[in-house]
C-alpha cells in the first residue's frame, strides 16, 4: 500500500514514498519493477512532478453517461480511443499554459481518473485487466475545443496536445488502495466552483473493460496512462460556455488520491 510522489532533486527526478505525517522518504530501485523507500528525507518544499512519464498517454472519450447526454452524443458501442502527445504532460501546481501561437479562446477543463500501468499488457481479459495496473492518480485532459472540433481536420489529437495540456498527480496511489476504480467520487473546481461532480461508477466502459480493448492485439508498455473520460459539466456544455482564462485556478479531486491543482497563464 502505498502513496507515491515524484519530486525534483539536485540529482534529478526523485520517486518518494509520501508518509502518513506527509514526510517524502526517497525511494530506490525502479518503480516499475523492485524498489524500497529509504530513510532519507526529501525536503518538505520539494517541487512535485507528474508521478510517471508515460511512454503513451491513451484517452478515451464519451465515457460517462451524462456527458454523453450533456453533449447530445449517442452512447458510444465501443470505447472512443484518441492519443495525446508525450509532450502535453505536465505537473502539479505548475501554470497550464493557453495557446497563444496557435491561438485558442475555447479552452476547457476535464478531471478524468488516470490509470497507469504496472507491466507489459497484451490481450488482457477484463477479468485480470486490474492485475495489470500499477496505480492511479488525477489527471486533467485539458482541451482546446476550437482546435478540436473546429480546426483539427477531424482529429481530436491537435486540441488535446498543446504543452501543459496534460496535468497528472498530485501522487501514484498503488492499486492495492483502491481496489475498486469504479467507485470513487470525482470532480472540477475552477476558481473554487465546483464545475463538475459525479462519481467513476458512471463510466460506460470500466477499467476493467478498458484494458481489454486497449490490449488487444496491442501491446500497453509499462508506464502507459489512459485517461478514463471525463464526468458532465464540462465548459463546452455549458450555457453560456465556460472557458479558462490566465489567472484562473483549476483543481481535479478524485477521492483517496488527493487534489491536482493547477493556476492557469498565457503562453
Amino acid at each position: 500500500m502505498a502513496r507515491i510522489a515524484r519530486i525534483r532533486t539536485a540529482a534529478g527526478p526523485r520517486h518518494a514514498l509520501e508518509q502518513p505525517d506527509g514526510r517524502l522518504c526517497l525511494i530506490e530501485g525502479d518503480l516499475l519493477g523492485d524498489w524500497r523507500a529509504t530513510d532519507q528525507v526529501a525536503p518538505a518544499n520539494a517541487e512535485r512532478l507528474a508521478p510517471v512519464v508515460p511512454p503513451t498517454i491513451y484517452c478515451i472519450g464519451l465515457n460517462y453517461r451524462k456527458h454523453a447526454e450533456e453533449t447530445g452524443a449517442a452512447i458510444p458501442q465501443y470505447p472512443v480511443l484518441f492519443i495525446k502527445s508525450a509532450g502535453a504532460l505536465h505537473h502539479p501546481d505548475q501554470p497550464i499554459l493557453i495557446p497563444t501561437h496557435a491561438p485558442s479562446h475555447k479552452v476547457d477543463y476535464e478531471c478524468e481518473l488516470a490509470v497507469v500501468i504496472g507491466r507489459r499488457a497484451k490481450n488482457v481479459r477484463a477479468a485480470e485487466a486490474l492485475d495489470y495496473v500499477l496505480g492511479y492518480t488525477c489527471a486533467n485532459d485539458v482541451s482546446a475545443r476550437d482546435w478540436q472540433m473546429e480546426w483539427g481536420g477531424g482529429q481530436f489529437c491537435r486540441g488535446k496536445s498543446f504543452d501543459t495540456f496534460c496535468p497528472l498527480g498530485p501522487v501514484l496511489v498503488t492499486a492495492d488502495e483502491i481496489p475498486n476504480p469504479n467507485a470513487l467520487d470525482i470532480r472540477t473546481t475552477l476558481n473554487g466552483q465546483t464545475v463538475q461532480s459525479a462519481n467513476t461508477s458512471d463510466m460506460i466502459f470500466d477499467v476493467r473493460t478498458l484494458i481489454e480493448f486497449l490490449s488487444a492485439d496491442c501491446t500497453l508498455e509499462a508506464g502507459s496512462v489512459i485517461l478514463t473520460g471525463t464526468p458532465s459539466g464540462v465548459g463546452a456544455a455549458r450555457k453560456p460556455p465556460l472557458w479558462m482564462q490566465p489567472g484562473d485556478e483549476v483543481c481535479v479531486e478524485i477521492a483517496g488520491i488527493g487534489t491536482l491543482r493547477n493556476p492557469l497563464a498565457a503562453s
